[in-house]
């Protein structure tokens, strides 16, 4: 091997190093970054918000039963929602609200605006949920048939979401939000039907996964 060839394999390995160490910097610059924020997210860890049905007023319900199986409602329902952090605000991007009865959707989902909550800020809504003339799955007609006989009726008002959380001029990703509030409806005499007005005022929390 020559000197020369000797000084150009010195050349090569001096930049060889130069480059590790340079990405070597930047891979502990990005670890350093990510533990910072790593740390800043477990000391002001979001807590869910929390989610109540203060009311419903179910202003039709009316079920043809077989052959045609068909339901139609209409239910306005009051829905209340707390931020219960600190220092961590809320951002509701998109908030679709319906009707469920055994896992069926029941009614056409109603949009609510969008809009930004506060630290412990209480938010309130209070939509009308339109169901007209919604095939009934088959498995649910004979449930759904001896819940109108009786009068006594479990439906669900479901919230399906996405919000961003927000900490100082920070703000995350979106993250899918489902909440769920069981509401149990008793039917003036018993029955439902097209005039039936049936108010559900017993306040329930609701469950909700973020």
């Amino acid at each position: 091997m020559t000197a020369k060839d000797c000084g150009q394999h010195g050349d090569c390995c001096e930049k060889r190093k130069r480059y590790q160490r340079i990405f070597g910097c930047i891979l502990a610059t990005i670890i350093v970054i990510l533990l910072i924020i790593l740390v800043v997210w477990l000391a002001l860890r979001p807590t869910k918000p929390r989610f109540y049905l203060q009311d419903a007023v179910v202003l039709q319900f009316n079920y043809t039963g077989p052959p045609s199986n068909l339901l139609s409602t209409v239910i306005q329902v009051t829905l209340s929602s707390r931020n219960p952090n600190d220092r961590v605000g809320i951002y509701y991007d998109r908030l679709d609200v319906y009707a469920a009865y055994k896992y069926q959707q029941i009614s056409v989902a109603s949009a609510l605006p969008p809009m930004y909550q506060g630290h412990n800020d209480i938010d309130v809504w209070s939509p009308y949920l339109y169901g007209p003339d919604v095939p009934v799955a088959p498995y649910l007609c004979d449930p759904l048939t001896q819940d109108e006989s009786s009068g006594f009726l479990l439906l669900h008002v479901k919230i399906d979401g996405r919000i961003r959380w927000k900490v100082g001029s920070w703000t995350s990703g979106h993250y899918h939000l489902f909440v769920s509030c069981p509401a149990f409806l008793t039917f003036q005499n018993g029955r439902s039907g097209s005039g039936a007005t049936v108010k559900f005022q017993q306040m329930s929390s609701c469950s909700v996964e973020v």
